[in-house]
């Protein structure tokens, strides 16, 4: 169950990117403020990686880093999306919405990564994204 721990951890980590970003936003474009923290998060990870000597780049083999690569790619795009829509829109409306990738995992961890998809998790998904459309129309 650690990785519950972590999941909740991410969640309430997120909630401040959702606040502060908005924050950040005030009279930039949401673009320049995307890469602004991009960078702040490369040198606060390799900072953390450094502290926890995790640093071994030799390690990660060929198939690894194109997955690593998709992943930043992918990343990338759902920063400058999800920053653009904070700069235009509620943090209250669009961050329970970015939220609801929850639904896309689920769908794509069956089909991409072969994990099992029971009623509950299905339920559960469409559940969020009731409550994601319930809490983008309040």
């Amino acid at each position: 169950m650690e990785w519950l721990f972590y999941a909740l951890l991410s969640a309430i980590f997120a909630a401040f990117v959702a606040i502060f970003g908005k924050m950040g936003l005030q009279g930039i474009d949401s673009v320049t403020a995307t890469a602004a923290r991009a960078v702040v998060m490369a040198i606060f990870t390799v900072g953390f990686a450094f502290a926890l000597n995790k640093t071994n780049l030799a390690a990660i083999d060929t198939k690894n880093w194109g997955f690593i690569i998709l992943a930043g790619i992918f990343g990338a795009l759902s920063w400058i999306a999800y920053f653009h829509a904070l700069k235009i829109g509620d943090a209250s409306k669009v961050a329970p919405i970015d939220r609801a990738s929850a639904l896309f995992v689920v769908c794509l961890a069956f089909l991409l990564l072969g994990e099992k998809v029971s009623i509950k998790t299905v339920l559960g998904a469409v559940a969020i994204v009731i409550g994601t459309i319930l809490i983008a129309l309040g």
